[in-house]
């Protein structure tokens, strides 16, 4: 071979490398867009193309098997996760709430959940340590102790664990028995149990016995007849219901000397009247549409475009005898709910108590503001969440599929989100877990008594809007800046669904009598809560 010969395949060999490495440089970039350093072409855009077609825009397909290492060094296949609706019920008692508390360390039925999930293999270790990286919401907050028939997890879940035939039964065994998971349904990828719940149905039951005026040597029964005679001075006599200042017939076979334990003992003996069940009828079915319920959450003022709520629907069971004490139960169906819909039932219990005439809520509803205390958790009960328009869209989806579907097309089935198919099962939980519950509490502890005498020993002037005419007085109404003197202060034990070992009426001072300094012992003060904490709070 002569020198030049030799000259040219040389520089045909630099040639073809340079080529080659030129290769290599592309690939890399293509196969790594994220690297800072890399350059982007036509490709990578194919590519992506190729991998979305056939698939919507603004959808996600679910995630595919990717290597995984194993603590041995070996590659192991991750587990694919599928969007998920978990339909679960719980008792509250013992609970910090429904939502994640992960970082204040405190015991939630979501943090048992999540943990549970994580001990059956539905969500992977790498996952294990933040609910935020399997989109975990859940379709109703609840307040702590607050129990709930139904509500609903949406989530990333794997739903193919090796070794477990099935995964309901196996998540239930690593729940404690007070949280069950009844089943769980695939849904679309775009599924969130907040966003696409359309309504929320709630039920709060309560001793008849609330419906019994205050006593009359009590601070709240002497403001009330003072207000009374003020305004009945100032108006024609006729036309003016002096009901609310007669002795209503219980405190008249009563000494008013008798004592807390005596008088609850009478209580529980009592039963309201077909009037009395029709008075509540009347007063919550004024909630019915929509209005600003600005008076009935914390943190909103009047102008706030979320105060306006649609209650759908509203049902009063008549009362039933369960051991030695009455009973009611209203059910509240509503769009949305403020924080908390345990105003809306205190309103109307004291609106019953006082011969309040039922023109107060829609004053209510008005720019002045007042204080609403709220009644016991311990009463609350979330019956399940709905999803009417989700599960109207699966329907059409699923209709379209046709008789002879292939494989894919079928796996894009996906069921509706209801929970009477799980109803014998819910009945027997809700019996067990949170009415027998509810009343053994009740019978122990004289809860919901202790809350009321707690308002009737307060004598100031915040509740006097609850009078023989349903006027909204000025020196009720609440002045943003302003200091109020002699203000209600509730208890904070009446949030709690759990309770000391000691009695509600062992301590005069838990019940709300005034302490010597004058002011209540035991505060409970409304903050001001963050308006995107108060959003994701309420339901």
């Amino acid at each position: 071979m002569s020198d030049e010969t030799a000259k040219r395949a040389l520089d045909a060999d630099s040639a073809a490398s340079a080529r080659h490495a030129k290769k290599s440089r592309t690939h890399e970039s293509t196969e790594n867009p994220s690297d800072p350093t890399s350059s982007t072409n036509g490709k990578s855009g194919k590519r992506k193309l190729a991998r979305n077609a056939g698939r919507r825009r603004g959808t996600r397909a679910d995630d595919p098997p990717l290597p995984q290492d194993g603590e041995d060094g070996e590659k192991k296949q991750r587990r694919p996760k599928r969007a998920c609706a978990l339909l679960i019920g719980f008792s509250g008692t013992g609970y910090f709430g429904m939502q994640s508390q992960r970082n204040a360390g405190l015991k939630t039925i979501e943090g048992t959940l999540f943990d549970a999930l994580v001990r059956a293999g539905a969500v992977s270790e790498d996952n294990a340590d933040d609910p935020v990286k399997v989109n975990l919401q859940r379709a109703a907050r609840t307040d702590a102790g607050v129990h709930a028939a139904g509500n609903v997890v949406s989530i990333r879940m794997i739903t193919a664990v090796p070794d477990v035939p099935d995964l309901v039964a196996k998540i239930n065994e690593e729940l404690p028995p007070e949280i069950r998971l009844w089943g769980f349904v695939r849904t679309q990828n775009s599924f969130n149990a907040r966003v696409s719940c359309d309504s929320r149905k709630y039920t709060y039951f309560f001793p008849s016995y609330l419906f019994i005026p205050p006593k009359p040597d009590s601070g709240f029964a002497k403001a009330l007849q003072e207000t009374n005679v003020k305004l009945r001075a100032g108006a024609e006599t006729s036309g003016v219901d002096g009901a609310a200042d007669e002795v209503h017939p219980f405190w008249k076979d009563s000494s008013l000397d008798s004592s807390p334990e005596e008088d609850l003992a009478r209580k529980r003996t009592w039963r309201c009247s077909l009037q009395d069940v029709e008075r509540f009828r009347t007063a919550v079915n004024k909630y019915l549409g929509s209005h600003n319920f600005h008076n009935f959450t914390v943190g909103r003022e009047y102008k706030d475009p979320s105060n306006r709520r649609v209650m759908k629907a509203i049902e009063v069971s008549d009362p039933v005898v369960y051991g030695d004490t009455e009973w009611i139960s209203v059910m509240l169906h509503g769009q949305s709910f403020m924080l908390h819909q345990r105003k809306m039932v205190c309103v109307a219990v004291m609106m019953c108590r006082t011969s309040t005439p039922p023109s107060l809520i829609p004053e209510l509803y008005g720019q002045r503001k007042v204080t609403v205390p709220k009644a016991p958790a311990l009463g609350l009960l979330l019956e399940y969440p709905v999803f009417e328009n989700y599960n109207r869209k699966v329907e059409d989806l699923n209709g379209k599929i046709p008789k002879d579907a292939n494989p894919e097309q079928l796996d894009a089935i996906r069921p509706i989100i209801d929970f009477e198919q799980f109803r014998p099962q819910i009945d027997a939980f809700k019996q067990h877990y949170i009415y027998d519950n509810m009343r053994t509490h009740e019978d122990r502890e004289g809860v919901f008594d202790g809350w009321i005498r707690s308002i009737d020993a307060y004598a100031g002037p915040d509740l006097q809007y609850f009078n023989h005419k349903g006027a909204v007085l000025p020196t009720c109404v609440i002045i943003k800046g302003e200091i109020r003197h002699s203000s209600f202060k509730e208890k904070k034990k009446f949030n709690s669904t759990t309770f000391p070992v000691a009695s509600a009426l062992d301590d005069e001072a838990e019940a709300g009598v005034i302490n010597d300094d004058g002011e209540p012992d035991n505060e409970d003060e409304e903050t001001e809560i963050d308006k995107k904490l108060l959003v994701d709070m309420e339901g």
